[in-house]
């Protein structure tokens, strides 16, 4: 069965850190791109950071550079969203996914072409 698992969300304070994990089974990572997108209530769903499948591009949203990094294990079938300086307007359902049609931020920025959906992640940031 494939299933895109996301876990390390939680509440945290403003200026805080939290890592956020997406764990893949029933198919290999490798051979996709692999995105962190959000939902803040009722807003529309946004595309935090997307990394390619050789690791070698990333994309982030303007509203995450220099907060958040996102990285990949392969081996251990796992994608991460390390979060730092939280604010609130953080606060989201942070969901992961993962596609082969375009390219990394081509799937960030469009919110496009995503096979796989993970179920999502809270996170809430306190002032």
């Amino acid at each position: 069965q494939v299933q895109l698992v996301e876990s390390g969300g939680g509440l945290a304070q403003r200026g805080g850190s939290l890592r956020l994990s997406c764990a893949a089974s029933g198919f290999t990572l490798d051979y996709y791109n692999i995105g962190w997108f959000r939902q803040a209530p009722g807003k529309e769903r946004e595309g935090v950071s997307c990394i390619g499948i050789h690791d070698t591009t990333t994309y982030y949203a303007d509203s995450v550079k220099g907060r958040f990094t996102i990285s990949r294990d392969n081996a251990r079938n796992t994608v991460y969203l390390q979060m730092n300086s939280l604010k609130p307007e953080d606060t989201a359902v942070y969901y992961c996914a993962a596609g082969d049609m375009l390219s990394a931020q081509a799937m960030c920025q469009w919110d496009y072409g995503m096979n796989y959906w993970g179920k999502g992640a809270l996170v809430t940031v306190t002032s």
